[in-house]
């Protein structure tokens, strides 16, 4: 039995050495019988990176490397690596330290309890930047309000995948994709861990607050369309209220005479209608988002219908 370790990195120079050494390698030895195979995939990185993993020793596990031709992102990066997994299950994880491998065992074990995807959830954060903890709280909460699923709060991309998910996970061929999105998107039986994520190793996060606004930006973008509808709701509330507004101001003045002295001017009515008219746009918005979001799920080529062989009667070819 086969399990695959998929590593992305960037510009890890200064650590991956010792993370390999002193701290994959005796999880993993931990975990005989299994066999392994490690693969890293070098995200385009700027220092000697590259030229680290080539020199880490081989003997104990095999070392494949992915090295990409310039730096197309972590989520780019992982998805090379899970093309190149050759594992009955891969797990994903950093290759800074924040993602313990002393934790791989629990992910096999539930793996091989039936779980077919296992996902890690950071219960603390050693060295968390305040900006970064309550960011990571508003924008869980945000997207469960606003999305069509939800995403358990602090889930990461520490985790692990059966086979039969990883042949379903390929199938995507968006190019703005949230690698832990797609997979929660695909289901199959899930389990979750809690761990406790130490501080890096060395260096700092290849990571900048920008790079982490575009990151939630795209999540919102790829897994939930109901963004696309708020405008046209918002605009129908708008209509509503100003149409119920004018009507009551039509009647108060000119059929009643105004009896509660509101003396409303023409300037507030006018006003009035011009809400009207701005609601009406944000309605006609409302009703372009709906043929784009039909526009955005074919363009996105995800399939129909995702079949889980666990559980399922299906015909052979033969029948």
């Amino acid at each position: 039995m086969l399990i695959s370790i998929i590593i992305p990195i960037y510009n890890e120079s200064e650590g991956i050495k010792t993370f390999h050494t002193k701290h994959l390698l005796p999880a993993l030895a931990k975990e005989a019988p299994l066999s392994f195979e490690i693969i890293y995939v070098n995200d385009g990185s700027k220092d000697d990176t590259l030229k680290k993993i080539h020199s880490l020793t081989k003997e104990i596990f095999p070392i494949r490397i992915v090295n990409l031709s310039k730096n197309f992102g972590k989520e780019i990066a992982t998805t090379a690596g899970i093309f190149q997994a050759k594992g009955d299950a891969i797990v994903i994880m950093d290759g800074d330290g924040q993602h313990p491998p002393a934790e791989i065992g629990r992910f096999i074990k539930e793996w091989q309890n039936g779980a077919q995807v296992v996902v890690g959830v950071r219960s603390s954060n050693e060295k968390e930047g305040v900006v970064k903890k309550y960011g990571s709280k508003f924008f869980y909460k945000l997207f469960n309000a606003t999305a069509g699923h939800e995403i358990i709060p602090r889930s990461t991309d520490y985790r692990l995948i059966d086979r039969v998910v990883q042949k379903e996970f390929l199938s995507f061929s968006e190019r703005n994709r949230i690698t832990r999105g797609l997979i929660d998107w695909l289901g199959f039986d899930k389990t979750y861990i809690t761990f406790s994520s130490p501080a890096r190793i060395a260096g700092s996060a290849s990571y900048s607050f920008n790079q982490l606004i575009k990151l939630a930006f795209n999540s919102f973008i790829s897994l939930s369309l109901r963004p696309l509808f708020l405008v046209g709701w918002a605009g129908a509330a708008i209509t509503l209220l100003s149409l119920i507004i004018g009507i009551l101001v039509l009647i108060e003045q000119f059929i009643l005479g105004d009896p509660l002295n509101l003396n409303i001017t023409g300037s507030a009515l006018l006003g009035i209608f011009i809400s009207f008219l701005v609601g009406i746009v944000l309605m006609s918005q409302g009703i372009m988002s709906v043929y784009l979001s039909h526009v955005h799920g074919q363009t996105q080529a995800r399939p129909l219908f995702v079949i889980n062989p666990k559980g399922s009667s299906l015909l052979n070819e033969d029948e």
